[in-house]
């Protein structure tokens, strides 16, 4: 297991706070609700997926770092790979709501579930890591979250932001691994007034 130092090496260039120490397991638990601000709120969320750590001397950018510290809430639609993942995106202070992905092992499945709903400002949001293939994918996720504003997904590492009477699916990218994407991407959304603004953000 990554001891603490090794750890605090995946940020980027990032401010001393960023290193990592003990992380508290029943930090993780979320209220059954899992709701951010009320509806009047405006909330700001930085969203994350992919990051497939620890690999070689990959590290979050600190851009990324910045936007989620500077966030109200962290996403991270899977694909951690690591348990001390989870506990540095929450050593950076915002309330982290992620789920599990194809690639992670049993640590991680067991404090993580594949979906999940976050209600953020009076918008529902839901979370799943692999949204299945490009073909129809608005339509199943509208059925399978059919009181969700908005699905928030990953897998692909392809950033894309798809909206359909104001329903909107929405795959960040990935920070650290782009595969067939031009660039590293991480996502940001804001909820004003109960209404979804997804913004794609390269790093």
């Amino acid at each position: 297991m990554p001891g603490p130092a090794r750890v605090a090496q995946w940020i980027e260039r990032c401010p001393p706070e960023a290193e990592v120490g003990g992380s508290n397991p029943s930090s993780r638990a979320l209220p059954a609700a899992e709701r951010l601000g009320g509806p009047d709120a405006t909330v700001r969320l930085a969203i994350i997926s992919d990051t497939h750590m620890p690999r070689g001397g990959r590290a979050l950018p600190a851009a990324c770092v910045e936007r989620m510290r500077a966030a109200d809430a962290i996403l991270h639609a899977g694909d951690l790979v690591a348990v001390e993942v989870l506990e540095l995106l929450e050593s950076l202070g915002p309330p982290v709501h992620a789920i599990h992905g194809n690639v992670d092992g049993p640590r991680v499945r067991a404090l993580l579930p594949a979906a999940r709903v976050v209600e953020a400002g009076g918008a529902l949001i839901g979370m799943v890591h692999d949204a299945g293939p490009a073909t129809g994918r608005l339509r199943r996720m509208r059925l399978r979250f059919p009181d969700a504003d908005a699905v928030v997904f990953g897998h692909s590492h392809l950033p894309l932001h798809e909206e359909d009477g104001g329903f909107h699916i929405f795959n960040p990218g990935s920070p650290t691994e782009r595969r067939r994407a031009p660039v590293h991407t991480m996502g940001e959304a804001v909820v004003e007034d109960g209404q979804l603004r997804f913004a794609l953000i390269e790093l």
